[in-house]
């Protein structure tokens, strides 16, 4: 059952779930020391997240020579890959406005008013060929390490026909409570929570499409929400930096986990963006599959902003 949102914004969110699965546990936040000014850069898998965590890495930063890879300068704090103590100490240790990654929804966080928390959205069918790209691209050792923690069969691998594999993602998920997003974790889920809350201020909304087709003026905004100031004689070379192309070409430093031996293939980490790939990626079978099932997932504005982004419809409207 969809969660309201009616006058959900008016009310804190709260933590009232424990994710935990092959890949991350929200219990490691209990490890994290909250800093007045932190960016939670908070997304569904395969919705734009090392895109959103770069733009606001070069804007707290001004410049595209960031201090650390971005792979290490804002970690994925829920990843069971790195002992929890280690990144919340690696954090700890950062002198300047941190930039930390979760992909667990808003349900499963702790919430700070003096938090930022940027989330960011994306046609789930795009998102689902993307994730599709994204399990071929995983190196061997990180499916072992997958495999050990859920007792796979060795060997095992998900199935790389788009068709095949749309309906486990689609109707699965990876807690009692989630119908959507298996093995990686939930899209329709995740994104309701933070939209229930779209009312908060420090809650900040990008959508990729709209990233695409207005880089400068999203990360203008993104600018403005942060409480950055725009310096307009660095500006184009930060919005160049964040380019799909300029992160492409620093691959080792930009692609998630790509410091601890993640993927078979830096490069292939960002080999195409999927945009509207879901027409022709996907069975009729599969379109009407989620045609049926994906109102009942989220209510319709999230809907309509999921898939059309701020011009289908602005998460800020009261």
């Amino acid at each position: 059952m969809m969660p309201a949102h009616d006058g959900a914004d008016m009310r804190k969110p709260e933590r009232t779930h424990t994710y935990t699965d092959m890949i991350g546990d929200s219990a490691r936040w209990d490890e994290f020391h909250p800093r007045k000014g932190d960016i939670i850069v908070a997304t569904p898998p395969k919705c734009g997240t090392t895109w959103t965590q770069m733009i606001c890495a070069l804007l707290v930063h001004q410049s595209p020579g960031l201090p650390q890879p971005l792979t290490v300068l804002s970690r994925w704090f829920d990843r069971h890959s790195e002992p929890a103590k280690e990144v919340a100490a690696h954090f700890d240790a950062q002198p300047f406005r941190r930039i930390v990654k979760t992909h667990t929804p808003l349900d499963g966080l702790p919430y700070w008013d003096d938090a930022t928390y940027v989330f960011c959205g994306r046609d789930p069918r795009d998102a689902f060929l993307s994730l599709v790209d994204h399990l071929g691209n995983l190196s061997p050792e990180t499916v072992a390490e997958a495999t050990r923690r859920t007792n796979l069969p060795p060997g095992f691998r998900f199935p790389t026909d788009p068709d095949d594999m749309f309906p486990l993602w689609f109707t699965h998920g990876n807690q009692p409570w989630l119908e959507d997003g298996f093995p990686a974790g939930p899209l329709f889920y995740l994104t309701q929570t933070f939209w229930d809350f779209r009312g908060l201020d420090n809650i900040v909304f990008l959508h990729y499409q709209d990233l695409v087709d207005d880089l400068d003026g999203e990360m203008r905004r993104l600018s403005a929400a942060l409480g950055i100031a725009v310096d307009e004689t660095r500006w184009p070379g930060l919005v160049q930096a964040a380019r799909f192309e300029s992160m492409r070409d620093r691959a080792s430093d930009t692609a998630p986990g790509a410091h601890l031996g993640e993927w078979a293939d830096n490069t292939s980490f960002f080999r195409k963006a999927r945009s509207g790939e879901w027409r022709t990626g996907l069975s009729a079978e599969n379109l009407a599959l989620y045609a049926r099932l994906a109102p009942r997932k989220v209510t319709a504005d999230c809907l309509a902003w999921l898939e059309g982004g701020r011009k289908a419809f602005d998460p800020k409207t009261p």
